[in-house]
């Protein structure tokens, strides 16, 4: 017999479209007498997987729901359940972003125009909060430089991190905050975990992949491979194989156009020169 599931643990269907799937899929399997290990079988993940998906902490992806259709006979239901949930907006993405976040065991970071949270000082932090319009600033502050303890961790996750010129040198704060900050970077690429690549704005760069703006990508053995891109009061988490891949790719090309571990850490030093 599967292990039941606690309140807490549920899907709240009512919550968001993933949220429901979940929670049919669930419902249809119990209301077939399926095994977990069987309906494993037919969308091609382990018993473990399953729960994990039934429990909301990962998602079907096109290819599953479309297995679940064909098994049960839904008209197309779960794929276009999974469609839906992906083109919508998901009130629940932050927290869900928080989760993975946490449990990563690797990743591949591109910022276009701000250090990324993981590693930003609290003075640079609290400035790009303060710009902003956010109701509740010391609050998110205070969780962001929290989230940071993920980087303390006995096994702290593997970060590949790219780094466009924009970010580096875009003025945020003051002329000592900004040197705090890349001085914290280049602290933190010491780190046996960290790998930090630039990418110059220079016409031999161009047009590159990452104009498009910035994304992460988040592998882990509970969740798989997700992507992440944030936008103004939103965000979305990608997991559908085929569009993660699609990130992967679109990495890769940036990383290709990207100084260096060496040339990165001089460009950093000579925007920090430049600032005395």
């Amino acid at each position: 017999m599967p292990r039941k599931l606690s309140a807490e643990e549920l899907p709240k269907p009512q919550t968001n479209m993933w949220d429901f799937a979940a929670y049919y899929m669930r419902f249809q399997r119990i209301q077939r007498g399926m095994s977990g290990e069987a309906l494993g079988r037919v969308i091609n993940v382990s018993k473990a997987q399953v729960s994990r998906i039934e429990s909301g902490r990962n998602r079907l992806d096109a290819n599953q729901a479309i297995a679940l259709d064909k098994l049960w006979n839904t008209g197309r239901l779960f794929y276009l359940l999974v469609w839906y949930a992906a083109i919508g907006h998901d009130p629940q993405w932050f927290a869900q972003y928080l989760h993975i976040e946490q449990r990563s065991e690797m990743q591949r970071i591109y910022e276009a125009n701000v250090i990324p949270g993981l590693l930003q000082t609290p003075e640079y932090a609290e400035a790009l909060l303060r710009s902003g319009t956010e109701a509740n600033p010391d609050r998110i502050l205070a969780d962001r430089l929290q989230r940071q303890d993920l980087l303390l961790r006995d096994n702290p996750p593997h970060l590949t991190v790219l780094l466009s010129q924009n970010a580096l040198d875009w003025p945020v704060g003051s002329p000592e905050i900004m040197y705090g900050q890349l001085a914290r970077l280049l602290e933190e690429a010491q780190r046996d975990n960290v790998i930090l690549r630039a990418l110059p704005r220079t016409w031999a760069t161009g047009a590159h992949a990452g104009l498009d703006g910035s994304f992460k990508l988040l592998s882990g053995d509970e969740f798989g491979d997700v992507a992440y891109t944030e936008s103004p009061g939103g965000g979305r988490l990608v997991s559908s194989p085929p569009d993660v891949r699609s990130y992967g790719i679109r990495f890769e090309r940036i990383s290709a156009k990207a100084l260096d571990e060496g040339a990165s850490f001089d460009l950093i030093q000579k925007i920090m020169e430049e600032m005395r």
